[in-house]
């Protein structure tokens, strides 16, 4: 029951944040939306360098966080001051030389841990980092305020209906993948319904933003394809920071966010599923 009520409170909390930040401040190609990614990034990328330390693959808290929003923050800078897409590559590469150069002078026992800090470094800029980009990156759209919050509501519904379908169908069939063995084939189910029965309903609901691109697919069966595949990428990317936990010695990424651990056990899936929102939706709908 704490679970449940925690869950509820998330919801009926996050939900209504969501909206607001998304439809009612559009404003700079949804910059406060874009703002709330980047801190989100930030402290993600920091819970995530905290696990690798385990295993012995050390940066600083603070590189960590620089590293992790950067991607996102320079693409937010690109579409608020209509910079060159260039600059996106440029900084990433600058990153990157930062954490290659940045000790190559030190002392022989810094040099030791190089090779773990050119690991942990290249892992946080990636992750959540570069997959979040992509989110960022849907604001350039027309209509993007919509379309970003079908993309949220898809993932966050798949979540949500897999916990649902678990809870009520799962018992008798979970520990299908040993990383995480409280998810159920009832759950994987549930929450792929959830997500194409959104998608379906944004198609019909709001139907401005779905128009085909082309004679690929009909309609009703792009939006069915488009739910599908996001929906799946959500759930593989909660099972992948599953594993990544369960490497790493972890039960949750942090303690931030009530009733959901840290923040990237709660932008775990919306991190992987964006850049396949990003690339179906743009192979299959016109959004310019």
């Amino acid at each position: 029951m704490k679970k449940l009520a925690q869950r509820l409170l998330v919801f009926l909390i996050g939900i209504p944040l969501i909206v607001i930040l998304v439809l009612f401040l559009p404003y700079y190609h949804n910059l406060a939306l874009n703002v709330v990614i980047i801190i989100f990034t930030a402290i993600g990328a920091v819970e995530f360098s905290t696990m690798l330390e385990k295993k012995h693959l050390k940066i600083s808290r603070i590189e960590a966080a620089i590293l992790g929003a950067l991607a996102p923050a320079v693409e937010t800078l690109s579409l608020v001051f209509n910079c060159s897409r260039l600059s996106v590559p440029f900084f990433l590469m600058a990153g990157l030389f930062w954490v290659l150069l940045s000790r190559i002078f030190s002392r022989l026992d810094a040099i030791e841990n190089f090779a773990g800090r050119l690991a942990a470094g290249s892992s946080v800029l990636i992750y959540p980092g570069v997959f979040l980009f992509w989110l960022v990156r849907m604001s350039e759209w027309k209509n993007s305020g919509i379309i970003i919050l079908i993309f949220l509501l898809v993932t966050i519904g798949s979540d949500s209906a897999a916990w649902l379908a678990g809870i009520l169908f799962g018992k008798r069939n979970r520990g299908i993948v040993p990383v995480s063995p409280n998810k159920s084939i009832a759950g994987f189910i549930g929450g792929i319904f959830g997500s194409i029965l959104i998608s379906c309903g944004a198609y019909f609901i709001v139907p401005s933003v779905f128009i085909m691109r082309g004679e690929i697919l009909p309609g009703t069966a792009a939006a069915v394809f488009l739910g599908l595949c996001t929906g799946i990428a959500g759930a593989l990317g909660d099972l992948c920071e599953s594993a990544i936990k369960r490497s790493c010695g972890f039960k949750d990424s942090g303690n931030i966010m009530l009733g959901r651990g840290g923040v990237l056990d709660s932008i775990d899936s919306i991190a992987v599923a964006a850049p396949v929102f990003y690339l179906l939706y743009s192979l299959l709908f016109i959004n310019f």
